[in-house]
């Protein structure tokens, strides 16, 4: 077998292995890894590597070596499971350096963090001032975790007292100019219903890239043409328009009438709307 085929084949199989390996490891291996698993996936490579390119070595004491450095991780995973401290010590442990406000100047230097890198990993976090900061911890993997101080947390629904919706996730029922059955399934749709959602747009399917359904039941799409545009939904403003009309026409007839009854239920019911209005309109707007 000429070498060059050796090795392709070598390529192959070996990047065959990796991949089942790291499939079996999970998902944690490809997010931030810990100096455990990084040193074990350079280990890893390295022999995939040698082994690859070595036409001298054999591969079988290749795929036993990666194999054996692959059960590693995935025993000290188990292990870390049941026991904090092999976990803390295999895994590591988050370091404070920002506690009440006050930076962690110890801490800051054990784990060999200047002031400009705390800052620069500030920013990351859309942080540029450290007063703002209550608490922030740096992670095993080496992210910042920053809690604000309350003053300078964003404001929130239940902050103001407000209710709103549940909101789902979108689902995606067109992709390049394919419509999805399962998604529209699953919110119990049909392609009827979405052909004559296109229509309303005054699109066709074979001009969408992609189109979505969010929580509320509205389709928005995206156009191979980006020079064209679509219209953003508008039953929701619509609705909300016409609460607002009704609540208008119960004060206009309250005033009209001389009837004393009539005026008083015109005026309660426009009352009990205008709450109604004030409640759903954080919903009904786009």
């Amino acid at each position: 077998m000429p070498n060059w085929l050796d090795v392709v084949i070598r390529s192959i199989l070996f990047m065959i292995i990796l991949f089942l390996i790291t499939k079996w490891l999970g998902k944690k291996q490809i997010s931030q890894l810990s100096f455990f698993e990084y040193v074990n996936g350079i280990t890893i490579g390295s022999i995939g590597a040698e082994v690859v390119t070595g036409l001298e070595q054999k591969i079988s004491l290749g795929i036993i070596a990666i194999i054996t450095c692959a059960a590693i991780p995935f025993l000290a995973g188990l292990l870390s499971l049941k026991s904090k401290g092999f976990r803390g010590f295999i895994e590591g442990k988050g370091s404070i350096f920002i506690k009440d406000g006050k930076i962690m100047e110890d801490n800051l230097k054990k784990e060999r963090y200047s002031t400009d890198e705390l800052l620069e990993l500030l920013r990351k976090k859309n942080v540029f001032q450290v007063s703002d900061v209550e608490f922030a911890v740096l992670e095993p993997t080496g992210d910042l975790s920053v809690l604000l101080k309350k003053e300078n947390q964003p404001l929130t629904a239940k902050d103001l007292n407000m209710s709103v919706a549940t909101v789902k996730e979108p689902q995606t029922v067109i992709m390049d100019g394919k419509i999805l059955d399962e998604p529209l399934t699953t919110i119990g749709r049909s392609r009827r219903w979405l052909i004559t959602e296109l229509e309303k747009l005054g699109v066709t399917i074979d001009n969408v890239f992609l189109g979505q359904v969010n929580s509320y039941g509205e389709l928005t799409v995206d156009l191979y043409d980006d020079k064209l545009k679509v219209p953003s939904p508008q039953e929701r403003p619509l609705i909300l328009a016409t609460m607002k009309k009704c609540q208008a026409d119960l004060e206009s007839f309250a005033l009209g009438t001389e009837n004393k009854e009539a005026k008083e239920l015109y005026r309660k019911n426009s009352e009990k709307l205008q709450k109604a209005i004030e409640k759903v309109s954080p919903i009904l707007r786009n």
